[in-house]
Formats: C-alpha cells, sequence, structure tokens
C-alpha cells in the first residue's frame, strides 16, 4: 500500500512538474520572461504552493526549459549544415531560427540576454557556434558568399534582426522578413537584389515601433 501510494504521489509530482513547464513556455512564448511563478500556477491550473515545491523559483523554470528550447536552434543549424547547396543552407537556418524567435519571445530573450547567465551564453556558444562556422566554412568553399563573411557576422545578423523582430512586433511583426533578405543580398557572392517581402514602414509606425521601449515597465524582464 505505502509503495503504491508513493509512486502515486511521485506520479503526481511529475504531472504537476510538465504542467508548469509547459504553462511556462506557453507565457514566455507570449509575454516574455517578464511572468512571475505565480502567472505559471495560475495558467497551469495548480496552487502557489505547488508550484514552489517543484521550482524554487522562475530561474529553475527557465534552466528546465533552457536545453530544450537550444535544442530546436541546434537542430535548425544541423538541418541547415545537412543541405547540399550551402547558400540554401544558410537561408534555411536565418529563416527558421528566426521563426522559432519570432513566434518565442522567452526563446528570444533567452537567446539574446547575457543577464540569464553566463553558463547558458556558454552553452549557447559551444553547441551552436560550431554548427554555424561549420555552415560559413562550407559556404565559402562554395563560393555562394562573399570572401570575408564571418561566422561571427551571422550571429550578429541574427541579433540585429532580433532587435528588429522585438522593437516592431507590435506593429508589423514580420518586418524582420525584409531585412532578412536585405542582409542576405549583402552576404551572397555577386547576386542580384531580391524583391523585398514586407513593405516598409510609414513614418508614423517608424516612430510607434521606435517609442516602444519606452513605455514599458520597469523590470520586466526578471520581475
Amino acid at each position: 500500500m505505502a509503495a503504491r501510494l508513493d509512486r502515486g504521489l511521485r506520479k503526481d509530482a511529475a504531472e504537476n512538474r510538465e504542467r508548469l513547464l509547459v504553462a511556462a513556455s506557453d507565457l514566455f512564448a507570449e509575454r516574455g520572461l517578464g511572468v512571475t511563478l505565480n502567472d505559471i500556477a495560475h495558467h497551469a491550473g495548480v496552487g502557489v504552493g505547488t508550484a514552489y515545491r517543484r521550482f524554487k523559483n522562475k530561474e529553475e523554470i527557465i534552466d528546465a526549459l533552457f536545453d530544450q528550447r537550444l535544442q530546436l536552434v541546434e537542430d535548425e543549424a544541423r538541418r541547415a549544415l545537412a543541405e547540399p547547396n550551402a547558400w540554401d543552407g544558410l537561408v534555411l537556418y536565418l529563416s527558421q531560427a528566426l521563426h522559432l524567435r519570432y513566434g518565442d519571445r522567452g526563446l528570444d530573450e533567452i537567446m539574446n540576454d547575457r543577464s540569464l547567465g553566463d553558463t547558458r551564453v556558454a552553452e549557447v556558444r559551444d553547441r551552436i557556434a560550431p554548427l554555424l562556422t561549420e555552415l560559413v566554412v562550407k559556404a565559402k568553399e562554395q563560393r555562394v558568399v562573399r570572401s570575408d563573411f564571418d561566422q561571427s557576422d551571422l550571429i550578429f545578423l541574427q541579433l540585429g534582426l532580433s532587435a528588429i523582430m522585438e522593437q516592431t512586433r507590435d506593429v508589423a511583426p514580420e518586418l524582420y522578413r525584409r531585412y532578412l533578405v536585405m542582409m542576405l543580398d549583402g552576404i551572397r557572392a555577386g547576386g542580384a537584389a531580391s524583391d523585398l517581402p514586407v513593405k516598409p514602414l510609414t513614418p508614423r509606425q517608424t516612430h510607434q515601433a521606435m517609442t516602444r521601449a519606452r513605455s514599458s515597465p520597469p523590470g520586466e524582464l526578471l520581475g
């Protein structure tokens, strides 16, 4: 009887933990990392006390989700490397990695914000950077990118596009695709300018996007 009761308790604990992780994933994707553990508990349909028994704080939930998110990006990098045509692989990686962030504000913040911990930053570097280096070397060997293109350029292109994505998310959420095409044209060897998939913002929309951050509440990230 005691053994069955113990197994039942362990099963309940595991289910509650998974419920909290799913709820956190949903809320992080929708609202970013500014949500609280209380928000997550409410969204999961469990008591706050249950949430704190499974996780001491929100940071532990972020840790639990981090590897899952990082794996998604790593999978896209490996898919890109498997493409016979290096240019197709490069476009695939940038498009898919940005699309993942487009739908998930939490992933975007986890991947970009150094305040979330040096250990996580180092893990991104160790797991993703070598794959991107291979991708860039392959593209240069096939002479499909400009000769001075570097792996670090790929990192900063993503950073810039991610910033555009976040700044314009509420005004024109797909605007980043316009600048993705511009950037791809800029790194391609001997390529003609492509048709841009998204129209530019109007002056009013640009002002709205550029002043968006000023109206954000303080402490939004880790409140």
